[in-house]
């Protein structure tokens, strides 16, 4: 009896470490994500022509080979293609597409406003996730959720904004949406599958995306080592986040997590008005305030339901 008292007694420290430790990456992660929308901005503004999609596709490069790297050295490049699901393929295409959009939504309405608009996906998984991983949501879920959608109405209306700034909006409502579908292909695709295939696939399917797209429309390269070295500042940060952000989820409980997730939006909010004097009107502000406080109480809400 003793011994096990002690064993008891023995792990409480060494899971509030855990704790400590998970939020400390998820703040790492909040920070380096927010580096990012400030390269994807600061890339526009220093050669105006430069397509954000060429942006985006610099971040997969980087991302695809911090992954491959140390695959390749352990001769374990095999184990990162998984076990092939669907939902792996589909985690990829929704991931990627979110992620075009986002990157053109930051360079039409600036890091602040554009990451607030993004981070509805965690408002959209949990709207979704009756139908699509068959749990219910309380009233009080729903009354969050409620206000989340109303914080983003003030975030998309016009307020004597111009057509290219209604589209920037739109196009971030959108990369919200299809977070949220590609977060719930993770939540499919992790049951068999490490994090390191589920990246994988989000890599190897933006690749095609992207080579797509530039088949289509052209694309234009950088004009200076300056760009280059903010491209891939991006890329790297992004790499960066990626990686504490997962082992974040590792150590601490997901709910604490997906709350202090909603630092990166603010963080961004923050470089965008001190570093490009990209103020937010007040409905703009209202909305913000709203998204954050509905978005940060819906994870402990629905918590409660598992």
């Amino acid at each position: 009896m003793r011994k096990a008292r002690t064993r008891q007694v023995d792990a409480s420290p060494a899971r509030g470490s855990d704790k400590r430790r998970g939020l400390a990456c998820m703040l790492a992660a909040c920070l380096l994500f927010s580096i990012m929308t400030v390269c994807v901005y600061a890339a526009a503004l220093c050669q105006p022509s430069l397509p954000s999609t060429v942006v985006s596709f610099v971040r997969v490069m980087v991302n695809l080979a911090v992954l491959m790297a140390p695959a390749l050295l352990s001769g374990r490049i095999r184990d990162l293609f998984g076990d092939g699901r669907a939902s792996l393929w589909l985690r990829g295409l929704f991931g990627a597409s979110a992620l075009m959009l986002s990157f053109f939504s930051i360079q039409r309405i600036g890091p602040g406003e554009s990451t607030f608009i993004g981070a509805s996906s965690g408002v959209f998984v949990v709207l979704l996730s009756p139908w699509t991983l068959g749990q219910r949501n309380s009233g009080v879920v729903w009354f969050a959720i409620v206000g989340a959608f109303a914080g983003l109405f003030l975030l998309l209306k016009p307020e004597e904004r111009d057509q290219a700034d209604l589209v920037g909006r739109a196009l971030a409502l959108g990369s919200g949406f299809l977070a949220a579908l590609a977060y719930l292909m993770v939540a499919r695709a992790g049951r068999s599958n490490p994090p390191q295939s589920v990246i994988f696939y989000f890599c190897i399917v933006a690749v095609a995306l992207h080579l797509a797209y530039f088949a289509y429309a052209g694309f234009v390269l950088p004009d200076s080592a300056d760009v280059w070295l903010i491209m891939l500042l991006g890329g790297i940060s992004a790499s960066g986040a990626q990686h504490y952000m997962t082992r974040a989820y590792q150590l601490a409980p997901a709910a604490l997590v997906s709350a202090v997730g909603y630092l990166s939006p603010v963080l961004s909010l923050l470089w965008s008005i001190l570093l490009f004097s990209r103020t937010p009107g007040s409905n703009a502000l209202v909305g913000c305030g709203l998204v954050l406080l509905c978005g940060v109480v819906l994870p402990f809400l629905t918590a409660r339901r598992v």
